[in-house]
């Protein structure tokens, strides 16, 4: 009987455990925290909240109290007029205030807890507030009482110190404003590095009083005074974000030697639109250096941050083979290669840039056993090159796997971690020491296809799931999780002023000289852009940097939502025997939807030379829609497609895989399986 007592008590312990667990609201948190306990009930959020503010007191928790109450109004619609004398919803304590100038190792922790009566956020520094305001943020949501944020305590510190994202502003100029509302998006999701790309071949973009050419010839004019940089980089400082800044040499340099020739180990004449052997500088001259002495001087002076990023990757040397001087130089200083004569460059470099008490950062090609342990690198060639630093002694940052342009989607970034343990990728054999020494990650954004009017969705929302990888815990792998977040966090980025989801809207709108582009937003719902390099290397001659980014390629998603989410409908569809009759009607609507697009589609692409090169994009997507509908068709009747039948469609099936446009249909596999279902597909009903 006691047997039986205990056992319907546990019973009803987990039945009372589960309703409570059911009546929890999803927390759509991105970075999810290092340790989350949720309760029950809510703190509403209303016109009388408040905050108060203890401990370390500075201006800049004040800015920052500042801007979480006026994000938290435009997030809810809520202007607040808190009562004099009433109890404060929200009390922040910080022990100590901002450093003047970040440092990498500064604390970011902080704890959070909410309860129906009121929140408290307690960290060590003003820059653990940062981090605690922005998830208190993110846990305000809607209810049927009104807006409120669940009952929680919260403990979180990032897992990396390092969590940069790059922005290449040389191939297409960024202005400030929008480097803005990118350094916003990184503080809602916890980042702390902007690596700032700043020279390469197509522009150079710091004004430099030393050296005036490099800009008045080397950057169309489009350039960042010393003035606008030092504002920039206080807006950043004030969201605890680092800025650090990279020119990149000996290679990628075209951009320096229209104005100063002399650098280069070639005998030019340069142009920023290129052409010919990528030119190089010269390591060989000692007028290099006391250029570069003196220009990294005045740089380092303008960034105050303690790291300077020399660039140092894919260095041609087809100029240095070409310059009979230098060959004679490699040989008289008993060097064997090309890649001796760079670590040489790297060497001096080097101690140029601690002499102006930085410590120099460069891409993986710079690893060399000469070079002082100090240095750090930044591999984008894999975590076997990441794991090889520091198993030498270097400190690293991973960027392999989070390059942005590549157009992967968001589930494949997220799946790359900088400590894979992995025996393939070399970080399995570390030891504890030497994994300490793996910094973090960067995500980069190269500015071959973007401009200012897309380059937010070309970062954003992916750009969050790397922001998870690099502060959560490494056991947050959940991907049917990070996607729900971060469609979530996606809507209030938007709030911050991003752009990623209204420009494409405004780019479809100019495609199709009409506002109503209900048939062209189904067709750009389901196309991806090409992926990897392709539309790089499949560019007829050099990229024309100057030329519009106009098409519907440089206006669709990375990745398709839509075309995901039917892939999942139809793989359970199938997989459970196709008998789930309400699955099969959101497919058929899908379908049925696609079918009938072209027909609404087709006058407006043919009137728009935008979108002319889109029409065999529209007729395949009708054309699948058919075969799925026409699969399902022999599904419900519990008929056997016929061969012929199954072998017409896998035809417009394998023309709908091919490439259009420089895009691709993202549906046809979860119509093929379809397909095949039927083909296949005894009797089920």
């Amino acid at each position: 009987m006691k047997t039986l007592q205990v056992m319907t008590g546990l019973i009803l312990f987990f039945l009372a455990s589960f309703v409570v667990a059911q009546s929890q609201p999803q927390l759509n948190l991105m970075p999810m925290p290092a340790s989350v306990q949720q309760g029950t009930g809510q703190l509403a959020i209303n016109q009388s909240f408040a905050i108060v503010v203890t401990g370390g007191h500075d201006a800049a928790l004040d800015g920052a109290v500042q801007r979480f109450v006026d994000q938290l109004s435009r997030q809810t619609g809520i202007p607040f007029r808190p009562k004099p004398g009433a109890a404060p919803a929200l009390q922040v304590h910080a022990d100590q205030g901002l450093q003047p100038v970040q440092k990498l190792d500064e604390d970011e922790s902080y704890e959070l807890t909410v309860a129906d009566s009121g929140a408290k956020i307690t960290a060590p520094t003003t820059l653990g507030v940062l981090r605690g305001l922005q998830t208190f943020l993110q846990l305000v949501q809607i209810t049927p009482t009104g807006f409120a944020a669940p009952v929680v305590t919260i403990k979180d510190q990032p897992r990396f110190p390092w969590r940069g994202m790059l922005i290449d502003v040389s191939r297409h100029f960024i202005p400030i404003d929008v480097l803005k509302r990118n350094i916003d998006g990184m503080a809602a999701v916890k980042m702390n590095v902007l690596h700032w790309h700043l020279s390469d071949d197509q522009g150079f973009r710091v004004e430099s009083k030393k050296f005036p050419k490099l800009t008045e010839m080397g950057s169309d004019n489009m350039f960042y005074t010393q003035d606008q940089i030092r504002e920039f980089i206080a807006y950043a400082h004030e969201r605890g974000i680092r800025v650090l800044p990279e020119f990149d040499m000996p290679g990628h340099s075209r951009s320096w030697f229209l104005g100063y020739p002399e650098l280069s180990s070639g005998a030019g004449p340069y142009t920023l639109e290129g052409g010919g052997i990528d030119p190089i500088m010269d390591p060989t001259r000692e007028s290099t250096y006391k250029f570069l002495e003196k220009f990294i001087a005045e740089m380092a002076k303008l960034f105050p941050d303690p790291y300077f990023h020399i660039g140092g990757d894919e260095v041609d040397g087809k100029q240095w083979d070409a310059n009979p001087k230098i060959q004679e130089f490699i040989k008289a200083h008993g060097m064997k290669n090309n890649q001796d004569l760079q670590a040489y460059f790297n060497q001096r470099l080097e101690k140029i840039v601690a002499k102006n008490h930085k410590t120099m950062v460069g891409w993986d090609e710079i690893l060399h056993p000469d070079l002082p342990k100090t240095v750090i690198v930044q591999s984008w060639r894999g975590q076997a090159s990441l794991a090889a630093a520091a198993k030498q002694g270097y400190r690293g940052l991973l960027s392999y796997g989070y390059y942005l342009d590549l157009m992967w989607p968001a589930a494949r970034h997220y799946a790359v971690d900088p400590m894979s343990m992995t025996t393939t990728d070399g970080a399995a054999d570390l030891t504890p020491q030497e994994r300490s020494l793996i910094l973090g990650g960067e995500s980069c954004q190269w500015a071959e296809w973007v401009t200012p009017e897309n380059i937010d969705s070309h970062i954003w929302p992916r750009n969050a799931v790397i922001a998870e990888r690099l502060w959560s815990p490494q056991e947050v792998k959940d991907v049917a999780s990070m996607y729900r977040r971060m469609n979530a966090v996606s809507y209030q980025l938007e709030s911050l002023g991003l752009t990623h989801n209204s420009a494409r809207a405004h780019m479809l709108q100019r495609m199709a000289g009409n506002s109503d582009i209900s048939a062209l937003r189904v067709l750009a719902d389901v196309v991806e852009p090409v992926k990897e390099y392709n539309r790089w290397d499949d560019a007829k001659g050099p990229i024309d940097f100057h030329s519009p980014l106009t098409r519907m390629i440089d206006a669709v998603s990375p990745e398709s939502d839509t075309a995901r989410r039917f892939s999942e409908l139809v793989q359970s569809f199938v997989q459970g025997g196709c008998k789930d009759r309400a699955a099969e009607e959101q497919i058929r609507s899908y379908l049925t939807t696609w079918r009938d697009n072209d027909a609404k589609l087709h006058p407006l692409l043919e009137q728009s030379s935008i979108l002319q090169e889109d029409v065999p994009l529209s007729q395949n997507l009708s054309a699948l829609g058919e075969a799925g509908l026409e699969a399902l068709d022999y599904i419900d009747r519990g008929q056997t497609a016929p061969d012929s039948w199954k072998t017409q469609q896998m035809a417009v099936i394998d023309q709908a895989k091919t490439r259009q446009a420089d895009m691709f249909l993202m549906v046809t596999a979860p119509v093929q399986q379809l397909v095949e279902a039927s083909a296949g597909q005894a009797q089920h009903n």
